[in-house]
């Protein structure tokens, strides 16, 4: 029939120009955008065998807003703060390596490449407290936001309306009614369930609170893709927290399906707190278009402990990659050990390679994943990463007792860091993370005595035992693995 005929020209001719615009895309973007092979041939593979929904998902996810930089910072690195810092770091980097030498001297490397590739300062005479349950953090949050007398500036990926999300709620609104300057940020998509009225609601009572990089289609469908993922709390400048912990009931009492949640978060009292207070501030005045430029968000501190801080921040708003390029130092710079525990795993080429070359050298390379995972795709992935690099030395523990979350890394009782950044392509390249690298032999051990206990409460795999799993598994996870830079 004639109608029949023309519906299969009209077909025909829709997915002829499906692939053409698809085409269009590949050359004209992401080939002219010189970004790396694998990413490109992921996205050419997805948008060649699904033209149409390629294109929508390209569309939302695959955008590289880098070059563009989502976050304009002019305005905030004339902050006479930012200033004084970025000028005392050679005379800061002398007194360090007269204090703490063998350290200093062994990671200066390190030091100076963040320096280098994301105005990480280097701080001393901080005093830090590690929580490894997520329980205690809270618990220590909320008394230090109880005593906060001048402002609180907070930030979360997820803050949920659960138990712990109200009760956090509950504190900032009192603060807010006490005169205590209350400033939080989330992400809109981390935290889609809190609803416009709720942020009416919270600004009604004082409290001055804004979604990150709000997703309203189709003016937004690109920023998608890139999320806040950081955890920071700043209290009077003098107080702060960051780490893997979100505001949700589940770090707490964990879930019927996974079990607890594994979580490591940090308290820093000292210098490092303004290091947080910036990295606030930039994303604030992206928020709000107000500057935090006031002294009284940076006072001067007396020295409360010992530990060395350098944090470290990145995201689409960076030059460079600067957590990603930290972790690849810190690996290729190990002699005797790095332990890592990250939810997530599937790590850029530079990074696989890191681990390799590391593990092949002699260096005691373990990392901890979760065997049950919150997210399929992305677990099949990381599986996928598994046999190559235990044929390299790597070896492998599945967290046993529930959710491992942490985002941790030790290396040769030296350095050590805490933070949001998971070790995938998603934290290397799009999210805005913060972590915070401590260089010192206290707190490096005792955060590889807390890898010892998780070490007990996980399985290790063995490599002849992996390579008997069934094929329909490793079809899989391999076909997971070709969108690993898209998840």
């Amino acid at each position: 029939m004639w109608w029949n005929e023309n519906w299969d020209s009209l077909v025909y001719t829709f997915l002829i120009t499906s692939y053409i615009i698809s085409i269009f895309v590949v050359i004209g973007v992401m080939i002219l955008e010189n970004r790396s092979p694998l990413k490109s041939l992921s996205w050419i593979l997805v948008l060649l065998l699904l033209p149409i929904l390629g294109g929508v998902l390209y569309l939302f996810f695959g955008q590289n807003l880098r070059k563009e930089k989502i976050i304009r910072r002019k305005g905030l690195k004339n902050h006479e703060y930012l200033q004084n810092l970025a000028n005392s770091q050679t005379k800061k980097l002398a007194e360090l390596h007269g204090e703490h030498g063998d350290i200093v001297e062994e990671k200066k490397r390190i030091i100076q490449l963040q320096l280098n590739n994301s105005h990480s300062v280097i701080t001393s005479g901080n005093k830090l407290e590690l929580y490894n349950d997520s329980k205690t953090k809270f618990d220590s949050l909320f008394e230090e936001l109880r005593k906060a007398k001048h402002f609180i500036h907070l930030q979360y990926y997820i803050i949920e309306k659960d138990e712990v999300g109200m009760k956090l709620r509950d504190i900032l609104v009192q603060k807010a009614k006490e005169g205590v300057e209350v400033r939080v940020i989330v992400d809109d998509v981390g935290s889609w369930n809190i609803k416009k009225k709720d942020f009416e609601n919270l600004r009604k009572q004082g409290v001055h609170i804004y979604p990150f990089l709000k997703v309203m289609f189709p003016a937004f469908t690109s920023k998608l893709n890139y999320r806040n993922h950081r955890k920071i709390v700043v209290i009077d400048g003098l107080v702060g927290f960051v780490g893997g912990v979100n505001v949700a009931d589940r770090y707490i009492h964990g879930s019927p399906e996974y079990g607890i949640w594994r979580d490591t978060h940090l308290k820093i009292e000292g210098d490092a707190v303004n290091n947080l207070q910036t990295i606030f501030s930039i994303d604030w005045y992206f928020v709000s278009q107000v500057e935090l430029a006031d002294k009284k968000y940076y006072p001067s501190k007396d020295a409360l402990g010992d530990k060395i801080v350098q944090v470290s921040s990145s995201g689409p708003d960076t030059d460079w990659p600067g957590i990603m390029m930290g972790f690849f130092k810190l690996i290729t710079t190990a002699k005797k050990y790095v332990y890592i525990a990250s939810p997530y795993f599937m790590p850029n080429e530079s990074v696989l390679m890191a681990l390799k070359t590391a593990a092949m050298g002699g260096v005691d390379v373990r990392i901890i994943i979760p065997e049950k995972s919150d997210a399929y795709i992305t677990k099949l992935s990381s599986m996928s990463y598994l046999k190559e690099m235990m044929q390299t030395g790597v070896k492998f523990y599945f967290y046993q007792k529930g959710f491992i979350h942490s985002k941790v890394i030790v290396s040769d009782d030296m350095i050590a860091s805490v933070g949001s950044a998971n070790m995938d392509f998603r934290s290397f390249e799009q999210n805005f993370e913060v972590t915070a690298f401590v260089y010192d032999k206290e707190f490096a051990i005792q955060v590889k005595e807390s890898f010892i206990e998780d070490f007990a409460d996980s399985r290790r795999v063995i490599l002849s035992e992996w390579r008997k799993r069934p094929l329909k598994q490793k079809a899989k996870e391999s076909l997971a693995r070709l969108l690993s830079p898209l998840l």
